[in-house]
């Protein structure tokens, strides 16, 4: 256990380096420029359906390679090499972006599916690496840190992507639409530059030797059939991915679509920006408060809150019409996107044994994103069948029920106590 402040933070500056592919890409830029300037403008509902395609296949090959890869990243004490790799393969995609002309729908797809499966896969490994930096006392504030970091780090570079964007001449840029492309690159600087600190200042645990690659690969598969094996054993850790799968996904699916619902009902693309911008900086404070929140009324009860929270930003989302609407949404997403996304990982980390860590947060990566296969799926499929996206997102409210009606089956103390027992044999 490292548990010193320098660590810890190099571990959480990795959140504010990477979210600004989250925010400027994924929920930002890419989705407008994608309807408005690589696919057909004319012909909304098809985008939705292509944009939601493709987080679903970056969601699949994420989800196939997790367990896999963390069960090796266990074995060879590989989980900061893995990171960097992936980190690697997210940076490039996502500077090359800018060279994708205009019409070239197919390439850019292409290229945000590697750059999000970038950007997924090296959230494997640094989750992994929270249970070697942080204490038990310690790791519900260290994972809020990080994702509230994350927040605040990718609103900044977000807020000069859009000043940029609505402002081009000047930062002397020929226009909006140069001004996107260049986004694209100062998101690859962004994630490459803040990156460093993790790799330099958080040391990873060392629990077995060192093995060859392709020994690796072998212990890999074995070890992969151990840990189903250890999930049914662990049964409240199976009962908790069961419930994180659902509800995530709901969380997931209006991150990636937000703006893309947005811009199918009409609302400004200034507008849009102002929202998402919202939702960064009233999500840093919250993510922590949420914390503090969690340590009065339970980690259990504070997921719940945010689940039901989610549930009724998402039932009020089909009767959107004004932009104001859009505004009172992006600011309830924000009280409630970072506390459940931190304290999810915060409760899993109690109830999985420390020395499995990349193993165990392989599957747990694994079902967030087949999750995120399901929700953007859905909501484009229905839109396309419907010619309507209210329905869409109303679609979305189903995954918030069974997820926290599985929620309120976890027992934390009776998982913590599975987990010592554990690593007792």
């Amino acid at each position: 256990m490292i548990d010193t402040k320098k660590a810890y933070r190099s571990w959480a500056l990795y959140d504010w380096a990477n979210s600004a592919f989250a925010t400027t890409v994924m929920a930002g830029f890419f989705p407008i420029f994608f309807k408005k300037y690589w696919s057909d403008p004319e012909n909304m509902s098809q985008s939705t359906y292509y944009l939601g395609l493709g987080n679903s296949i970056a969601s699949i090959l994420v989800a196939a390679l997790a367990p896999f890869l963390g069960a090796i990243a266990d074995r060879g004490t590989a989980k900061k090499k893995f990171l960097f790799t992936f980190a690697f393969l997210g940076v490039i995609m996502t500077g090359g972006l800018w060279m994708v002309a205009q019409g070239q729908w197919q390439i850019a797809i292409l290229f945000y599916i590697l750059a999000t499966v970038g950007f997924s896969g090296g959230n494997i490994f640094y989750d992994s690496l929270l249970p070697g930096v942080a204490s038990k006392k310690k790791v519900d504030y260290v994972s809020s840190l990080g994702f509230g970091l994350g927040y605040l780090g990718g609103g900044i570079l977000f807020l000069i992507n859009v000043l940029m964007y609505q402002m081009p001449e000047m930062f002397g840029i020929a226009d909006g639409a140069t001004a996107i492309r260049l986004a694209f690159v100062s998101v690859a600087i962004w994630w490459a530059v803040f990156s460093i600190p993790i790799f330099l200042w958080v040391k990873e645990p060392k629990i077995y030797k060192k093995v060859g690659i392709i020994k690796s690969v072998s212990l890999g598969w074995k070890q992969l059939a151990g840990t189903v094996r250890d999930i049914k054993h662990l049964k409240v850790v199976g009962i908790f991915l069961f419930a994180y799968w659902f509800y995530i996904d709901g969380v997931d699916t209006i991150v990636r679509m937000a703006v893309d619902i947005g811009v199918t009902l009409g609302f400004d693309d200034s507008a849009l920006i102002i929202a998402l911008l919202m939702v960064q900086f009233i999500a840093f404070p919250c993510t922590l408060l949420f914390a503090k929140y969690s340590n009065i009324v339970g980690l259990k009860k504070a997921i719940m809150t945010g689940i039901m929270g989610y549930g009724v930003i998402t039932f009020l989302g089909y009767f959107m019409t004004q932009t104001w609407h859009f505004f009172i949404l992006a600011g309830m997403i924000g009280l409630f996107q970072g506390g459940i996304q931190a304290l999810s990982r915060s409760l899993y980390t109690r109830l999985i044994p420390a020395e499995k860590s990349a193993e165990f947060f392989g599957f747990y990566n694994m079902l967030g994103k087949f999750a995120a296969v399901l929700g953007p799926l859905m909501m484009g499929t229905i839109t396309l069948v419907t010619g309507n996206i209210r329905y869409g997102i109303l679609s979305i409210l189903i995954l918030f029920i069974i997820g926290g009606f599985l929620l309120i089956k976890v027992d934390i103390e009776e998982g913590e106590k599975m987990a010592k027992e554990y690593l007792a044999k």
